[in-house]
């Protein structure tokens, strides 16, 4: 694989470590992406006494005050809205289909939508998935500019970057110039989202794999669609959105070294 230095020129060849040999199972990325997605979702849920506030309990017995006994009516409960002696103005309450009653099946917060998946299984789908970025057949699928040199791992020196401009600087002498470009065009949402803080659709761009924690990490948060992470913290989320596999990615030299040496994933 290609080792590039911030000026995008190519410096030697080194090997990778075994976990880019995995083949590729997008059946299994698309599981571990699902059980991701699953354990973040937040439950909701309506009110547990939602529609049944109203006090709509009838006697149906005989001789019973108040009572719905022999009125031809149905067995709906009702509430009292007047009453002259023994004459009674009911309206149907509390039951699904009646104003304000109950829903029939409402959402309830109780439920559970975590999903697990073993740990093996896990780590063979990010070993597929680190495999898949490899694939210059799959990144294209993705819609990604890629460069003339690609795959690609930079030097250490772009983990010491602390200015957005400089990051943008490295990855135009990269070849990225098309594909910051690409992630520049941006559409206003459709829908409510426009007013709870996400009003716009931002493109996936490429992913920054470092090997720790490092200033690249806060320069580069500015650019849109781009991700910088940990090698140590990378998950099918982060290098398959959406569950397809593919995504243009750039790893340091440290990251392959550690990758390497404390045989993550594995």
């Amino acid at each position: 694989m290609n080792l590039v230095n911030l000026e995008g020129k190519k410096l030697k060849e080194i090997n990778l470590p075994i976990q880019f040999s995995e083949s590729y199972h997008p059946n299994l990325i698309s599981r571990a992406f699902v059980t991701i997605m699953s354990n973040k979702r937040q439950p909701y849920g309506t009110k547990i006494h939602a529609g049944m506030r109203a006090s709509a309990k009838i006697s149906r017995r005989r001789r019973d005050y108040k009572g719905a006994y022999g009125h031809g009516i149905s067995r709906v409960p009702r509430k009292i809205l007047w009453h002259r002696g023994t004459q009674f103005g009911w309206v149907g309450a509390e039951a699904p289909g009646t104003v304000g009653g109950r829903r029939a099946h409402p959402p309830k917060a109780s439920k559970i939508w975590d999903k697990k998946i073993n740990i093996k299984e896990r780590r063979k789908a990010i070993r597929s998935a680190l495999s898949a970025t490899l694939n210059k057949d799959l990144v294209i699928l993705r819609n990604h500019q890629l460069p003339n040199l690609y795959p690609l791992i930079i030097e250490n020196k772009f983990e010491d970057l602390s200015k957005t401009k400089d990051v943008i600087k490295v990855l135009e002498n990269l070849g990225l110039q098309k594909e910051l470009e690409r992630l520049e065009i941006r559409k206003v949402r459709a829908g409510k989202g426009k007013n709870r803080g996400r009003k716009h659709r931002n493109k996936t761009g490429p992913l920054l794999v470092v090997s720790k924690e490092c200033k690249l990490i806060d320069a580069a948060k500015n650019i849109h669609g781009i991700n910088v992470v940990l090698i140590n913290n990378i998950n099918v989320e982060l290098l398959a959105p959406g569950s397809k596999a593919g995504r243009l990615t750039v790893y340091t030299q440290g990251a392959i070294e550690r990758l390497e040496k404390e045989n993550i994933f594995m």
